[in-house]
């Protein structure tokens, strides 16, 4: 059985603490969610969940994954967090992944969970020093002059955009692996005229000299599953 257990908001607003009470508020008006490349997905709150639970093991150890006491927590804190985004927004109204997360970092300070949310502060501005880094990185391939050779021996504008879609989708749900590094390394690799099957493998070299192998595998599997192996049109 969940918990049934509530936070206070504001001191007259009860949020309900299991996802199955708040399930309407969740799913129905279609809320949708803009990740940091523009894509638009559907709000999936069980990703809120994910997160809260992170930031515990961090800081808490392995212990905790099996702990009722954290699993508890965690369920009323990421209603907590649906309630906020969801309680005045329109039907089908979007937020952004920082709004999100802005919220998760405020309900962990407001429920006096101060080394928890400092874990939490620390990791979002690690995985921002990451991207001004992948950002910079890939600054001079984003240049109009970078060219693909076509197996017909034509040249064809790079396609970067399509990269980074391919590699971060890649990287969906597997702590171990950044999608800001990886294509931050594989700036590093390209240059103009490079043949497609070249291009195909980049990220994949790329993900190798980042990760311990065991780890990238599955992420290279994906890459390979989902493009024929690599980016290749």
């Amino acid at each position: 059985m969940p918990a049934t257990s509530t936070v206070q908001t504001n001191g007259t607003d009860r949020v309900p603490s299991t996802f199955t009470e708040m399930g309407d508020r969740q799913t129905e008006p279609g809320y949708r969610v803009i990740r940091r490349n523009g894509a638009v997905t559907p709000f999936d709150a069980s990703k809120i969940t994910v997160a809260l639970t992170k930031a515990f093991l961090a800081v808490e150890g392995s212990v905790a994954a099996g702990s009722r006491r954290v699993h508890d927590v965690v369920e009323e804190l990421a209603s907590h967090v649906v309630y906020a985004l969801t309680r005045r927004a329109d039907a089908g109204r979007t937020f952004h992944i920082e709004e999100i997360q802005d919220q998760v970092e405020l309900a962990l300070m407001r429920s006096e969970h101060h080394r928890i949310a400092r874990a939490y502060v620390l990791y979002r501005e690690e995985r921002a020093r990451e991207r001004a880094l992948a950002k910079a990185a890939t600054t001079e391939i984003a240049a109009p002059s970078l060219k693909v050779r076509a197996d017909d021996g034509s040249l064809v504008p790079f396609d970067k955009a399509r990269l980074a879609r391919i590699v971060e989708e890649a990287c969906e749900g597997l702590d171990a692996v950044s999608s800001d590094l990886i294509l931050g390394e594989t700036g590093r690799n390209l240059y103009d005229g490079i043949t497609l099957d070249e291009l195909s493998l980049a990220p994949i070299l790329a993900a190798r000299t980042l990760s311990r192998p065991n780890r990238i595998m599955r992420w290279s599997a994906r890459v390979c599953c989902s493009t024929g192996c690599g980016v290749r049109r």
